[in-house]
């Protein structure tokens, strides 16, 4: 497959994950992504689970270079400066203030490179009363308001993955695309500031919508309850899901594939409306119900009926799915040192192709001496 953004180098200077996951998104469409570590022990993502290459660290890493630097030295310094000098894109999540201390601040960076898109990205942003504040990623889904959507009622706590870490770099990598595309007219370089609660505050834009519009404050249970989404337990202690939307075709077929067309005549379930006011009984009907069968067999059930499902897989069932499979979305590659590195390609198909190839995340400095190298050659020619 072709390499988009082939021609592209982006120099990361990221931590944990919002930096590295914009950076992995630019690297997976084929950029040259340098990321430069401290040497003693580099992102500390590395070291989540003992060792340097934990499944931290692999998940956001994945297709690019990596060079150890101690910036506080001013050979160090001068070697990522002479990596800026060549460099497309330079991304660092630290707080406001941090990257200036590190000798990486725009203002440094960009009398060096006038033309670089400069990638900021925080957690509050750079000014006003919390910029300050240390943020991760279970506090920007808080500040947000897109924490309260996960949290179960009447048991608070965090659940669910990095959600605000994952979408602010994605949001980041998003913003760096639109500001190349704008430089190849103009050749202006761009500063781009994100922090880590304006990307959330996007994410939920549903949430607010429905607030502005119509004064509901929506919670965990707002959307599935609407759009009539339902997963239960089947005989084999693993889950089914569905979702019946509008279309009253959806309904008569899970009744179909359940047997309870009974249910058809219930006033309480006869119209969509009364359907999701009444939907916790609806789900106290069909609970013993789906008890009754394994999984496969109301899999095989529902897609008779037409209804839209899918079987709710953990992580080691969803890339075994036929479908899955067909798509080619789990793919692999051999580390030299660390072994088969296995993980999710990325999504998109450029011209009916996707790309099936992916490089394993580096150790550290693993072409520390490689870029080094690169960098002689350019100053001597």
């Amino acid at each position: 497959m072709v390499k988009i953004l082939k021609d592209i180098r982006v120099v990361e200077l990221g931590t944990y994950i919002t930096g590295p996951a914009a950076g992995m998104h630019l690297a997976d469409l084929g950029a040259d992504v340098i990321k430069v570590e401290r040497p003693d022990g580099g992102d500390p993502f590395r070291a989540f689970k003992g060792g340097l290459y934990s499944p931290h660290y692999q998940t956001y890493n994945r297709n690019k270079r990596s060079i150890a630097l101690d910036t506080r030295d001013p050979a160090d310094l001068a070697v990522l400066q002479e990596l800026v000098a060549t460099a497309d894109v330079f991304i660092q999540n630290f707080r406001p203030g941090v990257a200036e201390k590190l000798g990486a601040g725009e203002e440094a960076l960009r009398r060096i490179n006038p033309g670089l898109i400069y990638c900021a990205i925080s957690g509050f942003g750079i000014s006003g009363p919390a910029r300050d504040r240390p943020v991760f990623d279970s506090v920007a889904q808080a500040a947000s308001g897109y924490l309260r959507l996960l949290t179960p009622p009447s048991n608070p706590r965090v659940i669910g993955p990095a959600i605000a870490d994952a979408v602010t770099g994605q949001y980041a990598a998003m913003a760096v695309l639109a500001a190349l595309l704008e430089r190849q007219k103009s050749g202006k370089g761009r500063r781009v500031d994100i922090s880590m609660l304006e990307a959330m505050a996007h994410f939920n834009l549903d949430s607010f919508t429905h607030y502005f519009s119509v004064g509901e404050v929506m919670g965990p249970l707002s959307r599935p309850v609407v759009s009539q989404s339902y997963t239960f337990e089947c005989a084999d202690g693993k889950w089914v899901a569905f979702h019946l939307s509008s279309p009253v075709k959806f309904w008569e077929g899970l009744l179909e594939a359940t047997g309870q067309q009974q249910l058809a005549a219930d006033p309480r379930f006869a119209e969509r409306p009364g359907r999701i006011a009444h939907q916790d009984e609806l789900i106290d009907i069909f609970t013993p119900v789906f008890k009754q069968q394994p999984r496969d067999e109301w899999c095989r059930r529902l897609e008779a009926a037409e209804v839209p499902y899918s079987p709710a897989y953990d992580s080691s069932e969803a890339l075994e799915d036929p479908q899955a499979r067909h798509l080619h979305i789990k793919v692999s590659a051999e580390h030299a040192e660390m072994g088969t590195f296995t993980t999710v390609r990325p999504p998109y198909s450029f011209d009916g192709e996707p790309d099936l190839s992916v490089l394993p995340p580096p150790t550290l400095n693993e072409h520390g001496d490689e870029i080094r190298r690169e960098l002689a050659r350019r100053k001597a020619g």
